[in-house]
């Protein structure tokens, strides 16, 4: 039997496939999942593009609304860069990690794009801010951007934030963020996805 999950089991090495369209709110959907053997014929579609979770709609969205199409897959729990690129068979540098930090005089959150192998800079981060910055807590992050820790996108935000762009994802042909739950991530052009996220790019990261 096929499911939408990766393969415990090294013998049987998991594959991305695309899952056969469904028809979600009078609209046809396809997406990505993960076989246990990839020469599997029938694919179920995965639970959240039956029903597609509010977070993943509104990524969706967003992506549509920016002419692009969306190439949404669906991981196992991807909580990590390196889960995520270890998915994807991609560098973790290829992987968009959403870093929110609290902005200690605004009190707004402030989104740091940065590439997956590498971290944020405190004092790099609070430059280009314009302030100190803090941990942001869960209710900030959804409050501000409707997403849940884990699974935070660059896009298709309740209210978007100030966002900053890490300089070493434009490395890279193509990168994946979180797609709005910690099991989705989306595929992009770098350019393109600092200008959908509204973001300022710069250099912040470090090993």
């Amino acid at each position: 039997m096929c499911v939408g999950r990766l393969s415990p089991d090294p013998s049987r090495p998991s594959a991305v496939v695309r899952l056969r369209s469904v028809r979600v709110n009078g609209r046809v959907q396809s997406g990505y999942g993960f076989a246990k053997n990839p020469s599997c014929q029938s694919l179920a579609p995965a639970p959240e593009l039956r029903a597609m979770s509010k977070s993943l709609k509104r990524v969706r969205a967003a992506l549509e609304a920016a002419g692009l199409e969306p190439d949404i897959r669906e991981t196992a729990l991807a909580r990590t860069a390196a889960d995520a690129a270890n998915a994807l068979g991609c560098e973790v540098d290829q992987i968009a990690k959403s870093i929110i930090f609290a902005g200690e005089t605004s009190g707004e959150a402030i989104l740091f794009l940065t590439a997956g192998a590498h971290r944020v800079d405190a004092d790099a981060a609070s430059a280009l801010a314009g302030e100190r910055l803090g941990k942001a807590d869960a209710g900030l992050v959804r409050a501000q951007t409707g997403f849940a820790i884990g699974g935070v996108s660059p896009v298709g935000h309740l209210t978007p934030p100030r966002a900053f762009f890490d300089r070493r994802l434009l490395a890279f042909d193509t990168i994946w963020a979180a797609a709005g739950t910690p099991h989705h991530v989306f595929a992009s052009e770098p350019q393109r996805l600092a200008k959908m996220a509204g973001a300022r790019v710069a250099d912040f990261s470090v090993s």
